[in-house]
């Protein structure tokens, strides 16, 4: 070997020393609300073996699903405590944080995935994210969840009218909640946890969830109809507790924002061909399926207009602006 060579064989391995070094032995626990198996969950199993890998064993990430750490909002407080390292939720769950993420909540701002990945990944989401570290989250990356449709006990939603008067659990959301109020349903804040529950009491006529969600949840026991209303894209930022990210050397943070993203863009993969298998399963376990027409979408999104007034206006108007920008720019995808 040449001196050259014997020179680029010890720096590298000087790096890879300096590295392990770095690498200090950690527990990760990483919550989710939904169940075992779900894209999720499959993403967040994906994660931890990524960062075993990449961490020689040192990073343990131990996954606690289905809401064994609490509800959504406990489990956000918890991160922001340092209690919890890490979860992956709702951007709902971050709206009582930074106001602003109700943004990504506002209806019928995307006709497909590219779309709202490219609302994520772009300046919007950037600047979305960069408010979250005053307020103890560091945000990684963004799972897949997909469009959220409306299911319910009593009778098919072709249109807007035929949301009146039906009680659906809704995210605890402001955007949420004045959505279906608009349209004269009437939504109940609830955590997702005590969702099923209600359903099977009849506590509530229905609610609104993305296929994969609907399918796992298992909601076909206790909802007759599901309706492809398509009117919000969940996407679902991966959070670290910014009280654990500081504790970590530079090495060990670069791994888990490596571990994040490639994670983040398998997960989208998954998640989406579960969602196309998962309307299968549904009407083959016994629901009712039916389209919304295009022209009835389009009065719906009308009549929902009032809504992002409303709530822009009490928005940082700079995020505002950009966030309006970044639509028209994703739209055209």
């Amino acid at each position: 070997m040449t001196r050259r060579g014997f020179a680029a064989l010890a720096f590298v391995v000087a790096a890879s020393g300096a590295g392990a070094q770095d690498i200090q032995e950690r527990t990760i626990k990483f919550g989710h609300l939904n169940n075992p198996g779900h894209p999720t969950s499959l993403g967040v199993r994906k994660f931890a073996e990524i960062v075993t890998a990449k961490t020689g064993g040192k990073f343990k990430v131990q996954e606690f699903a289905s809401s064994q750490l609490g509800n959504e909002l406990q489990q956000q407080a918890a991160l922001q405590g340092g209690v919890q390292e890490m979860l992956v939720a709702s951007t709902t769950s971050l709206n009582g944080i930074v106001k602003e993420f109700g943004l990504l909540d506002f209806p019928f701002l995307f006709a497909n995935e590219r779309q709202a990945d490219a609302m994520v990944d772009g300046p919007l989401g950037k600047a979305l994210a960069a408010k979250l570290p005053e307020k103890g989250v560091v945000v990684l990356g963004f799972f897949d969840l997909g469009f959220r449709n409306v299911t319910n006990s009593k009778r098919p939603v072709t249109k807007g009218a035929d949301l009146e008067g039906l009680k659906l659990r809704v995210i605890p959301n402001p955007v949420f909640l004045e959505t279906f109020k608009t349209f004269k349903a009437n939504p109940v804040p609830m955590a997702f946890a005590e969702l099923y529950g209600a359903l099977e009491s009849k506590a509530v006529d229905g609610q609104e969830n993305p296929f994969a969600v609907i399918a796992s949840s298992k909601f076909y026991e206790v909802q007759k109809y599901v309706s492809g209303t398509n009117h919000v894209y969940a996407t679902n930022p991966i959070q670290i507790s910014k009280r654990f990210w500081d504790r970590l050397s530079p090495v060990e943070q670069k791994i888990l924002q490596d571990a994040a993203i490639e994670a983040q863009n398998w997960q989208r993969t998954v998640s989406r061909e579960v969602s196309a298998k998962a309307l299968g399963e549904l009407t083959a376990k016994g629901m009712v399926y039916n389209d919304i027409a295009p022209a009835e979408l389009a009065r719906m999104r009308a009549e929902v207009r009032p809504v992002y007034d409303k709530f822009s206006a009490a928005y940082d108007p700079a995020i505002v602006t950009l966030f309006r920008s970044e639509l028209e720019r994703v739209s055209k995808l």
